[in-house]
């Protein structure tokens, strides 16, 4: 089902100056998070700045439970949603070439098609490539197993090119979105920079000011934390395992398959369970949230992208436990048309809020060691 139509940038724009501009005079929640510590320090609010404080609100719903403002109050003031609906704006806007800035408001047919493709491709190159009869063989560790369809260089290749022009496509809106907050690209310095990834990795905002996000409901909870830290670092873990394997490759010559207790296979087992947990249940908590909590227009690019998480991991677990039977050319088939799909989709769906939510981070840090000046609002 295609999602509405988004509102205008400058609708969103108005909106949320307004709302900014009534939680600005209250302060009720400046405990709970980055953002309003934030939008503290201003008297107005630019559209960059918009963007900047939207990207740093990690949607937790502390705020709208707290709010003496919240709807039925006649301001309606729903902070979490505004946010929401300026983040979706955030992707559109930053988006590179801007031609495909309209596969955020149809992400779910979007990764279907892309899925689509990258099935019939790699079914079709590794057929060819192979060969059909040794395609539907089943091939020992000893012989190569996935290796005797397709070799680590042609494979790394393929998924180098894929990765490294996802990345850079990233690499454009995260500039654009840096020079758009009123920073300088050699102000990303280390020290923030680093402070950016501990928030980041331990997931600091989501924990509703130390009690729990209120989320999927009022009721203060750490579940959206674990099954986010699950995904999180599954989908690293899995990162990980490439890099060792690729180390181990071209550095000392050790070719793969690697042995059940080697660190890529461990690396990568650990990060596909992490898949097969996470995602799920991050999927079923959004099934369950209030749903004045989120932008519905958004929840087609939700769905499918931890839907396409999980389809990585649990095809790379069957092509681990399978990988010296007859069906391993099906599952290694299977399992890099998923991979594929989603580093090509990267820079075109959800992925991206973990970027603009870094450069959010990375902007605070620098930000809160400024002294205040209003003298220019």
């Amino acid at each position: 089902m295609r999602s509405p139509e988004a509102p205008s940038l400058e609708g969103l724009v108005a909106e949320a100056q307004r709302v900014l501009a009534i939680c600005n005079a209250c302060r009720y929640c400046e405990g709970y998070c980055a953002v309003f510590p934030a939008l503290e320090r201003r008297l107005s609010f630019s559209e960059g700045d918009i963007h900047y404080l939207a990207s740093l609100c990690h949607n937790c719903g502390s705020c709208l439970y707290a709010c003496q403002y919240a709807p039925p109050h006649e301001f309606r003031l729903d902070f979490p949603r505004v946010m929401a609906e300026v983040r979706g704006a955030t992707y559109r806007k930053y988006t590179w070439p801007g031609a495909f800035s309209g596969l955020f408001g149809r992400n779910g047919l979007a990764v279907g098609l892309a899925i689509i493709a990258a099935l019939v491709l790699a079914f079709a190159f590794i057929a060819a490539y192979a060969g059909p009869e040794r395609f539907v063989s089943a091939w020992s560790d000893a012989q190569g197993s996935f290796h005797a369809l397709l070799p680590h260089d042609v494979m790394t290749g393929i998924f180098g090119i894929v990765f490294v022009a996802a990345v850079a496509l990233l690499g454009v809106g995260f500039a654009r979105f840096w020079r758009d907050m009123g920073e300088k690209g050699g102000e990303l310095a280390a020290a923030s920079a680093a402070e950016a990834a501990h928030d980041a990795f331990t997931l600091k905002y989501l924990d509703g000011g130390g009690i729990g996000c209120t989320y999927p409901d009022a009721r203060p909870s750490y579940a959206r934390r674990r099954f986010h830290h699950l995904t999180f670092y599954g989908f690293l873990l899995c990162f990980a395992a490439t890099c060792v394997a690729t180390i181990y490759y071209y550095g000392f010559g050790w070719k793969a398959p690697y042995p059940y207790l080697s660190l890529p296979v461990i690396l990568g087992t650990l990060g596909g369970i992490g898949l097969l947990i996470g995602p799920p249940g991050l999927l079923w908590l959004k099934a369950r949230r209030d749903p004045e909590l989120a932008d519905p227009r958004q929840g087609g690019m939700d769905v499918a992208f931890l839907v396409l998480l999980f389809l990585t991991g649990v095809t790379g677990l069957g092509l681990l436990a399978w990988r010296e039977t007859a069906a391993m050319g099906t599952l290694l088939a299977i399992h890099l048309a998923m991979v594929l799909a989603l580093f090509a989709t990267m820079p075109y769906g959800k992925f991206v809020h973990a970027v603009y939510r870094f450069a959010a981070l990375a902007r605070f840090h620098l930000e809160r060691r400024r002294p205040l000046d209003h003298t220019a609002e």
